[in-house]
């Protein structure tokens, strides 16, 4: 009895000591970061105006600027890192990047896993329409034709609050959704802020900006779990740009519409 006692001293002995050494290792990102001088940043390429290739074949958007913008402040070189969806997360995991900046929402899940920053910069559904259309508010869109994918979350807020008087025309895609502005079928569209973007870059044209808010999600920044210097660096950079303008300034050039009050 005595010699299980003492076995199990020892393993929790042994325990404790590797839960500290492992909370000590953990706390390494940002020193090996400055030590490097190099950060390596998860981007998209695959969702634009957030993440994308340029005809240059570089990395360009939102998600891009804002790495870019973030190993200036911290004096370092960027590695871009081009991820997806579904394999962003291990990234982070496993190292193979400091950061993730690819419109990354948070929610319990995640935060199991990983830990995140204040936000960065928008994520939304909202109504677009031409320049030379002046909508201020729902009530001005009675009357108007009003394209939307349909089941889509911009369908469900769009449907709370469109006047009796809105056409809404629902499709089953984005892509007929976009057709249908495009090509003059409606006359205003009600989509999300990275399919909205993507049109308006492919149709500069049309002359088409934000105008009316249906449903806010911002983004965040995804850091190792337990990696609180680096966090908390990076909080320091998106609040001095927050405050400098700088935040609204990538939104608005992405975008359309500056960034906004976003939460911390």
């Amino acid at each position: 009895m005595k010699t299980t006692k003492r076995h199990l001293l020892v393993l929790s002995a042994s325990l404790a000591i590797a839960a500290l050494a492992g909370g000590a290792q953990a706390q390494t990102a940002l020193d090996d970061v400055m030590k490097a001088k190099a950060i390596k940043i998860a981007i998209p390429t695959d969702f634009p105006p957030y993440g994308f290739v340029g005809t240059d074949l570089q990395p360009q958007g939102l998600d891009v600027d804002m790495a870019k913008y973030i190993a200036t402040k911290l004096g370092v070189k960027v590695e871009l890192v081009p991820v997806t969806s579904a394999n962003r997360i291990p990234y982070l995991q496993t190292k193979k990047a400091d950061l993730v900046i690819s419109t990354l929402g948070k929610n319990p899940e995640r935060e199991k896993v990983i830990d995140f920053t204040i936000a960065y910069s928008p994520f939304f559904q909202a109504v677009f329409a031409p320049k030379s259309m002046p909508l201020a508010s729902f009530a001005d869109l009675a009357g108007k034709s009003v394209g939307v994918t349909r089941g889509a979350i911009e369908d469900q807020e769009l449907t709370k609050v469109a006047p009796a008087g809105a056409d809404i025309k629902r499709f089953e895609d984005n892509n007929a959704t976009v057709s249908a502005f495009v090509s003059g079928q409606v006359q205003v569209i009600a989509t999300g802020a990275s399919v909205a973007g993507n049109m308006m870059a492919r149709n500069p044209q049309l002359g088409t900006e934000y105008k009316l808010l249906l449903k806010d999600s911002p983004n965040f920044i995804g850091v190792a779990k337990g990696e609180d210097a680096l966090r908390t660096k990076v909080n320091e950079v998106i609040l001095a740009a927050k405050k400098a303008g700088d935040i609204d300034a990538m939104a608005k050039k992405w975008l359309g519409r500056p960034a906004g009050t976003l939460p911390e």
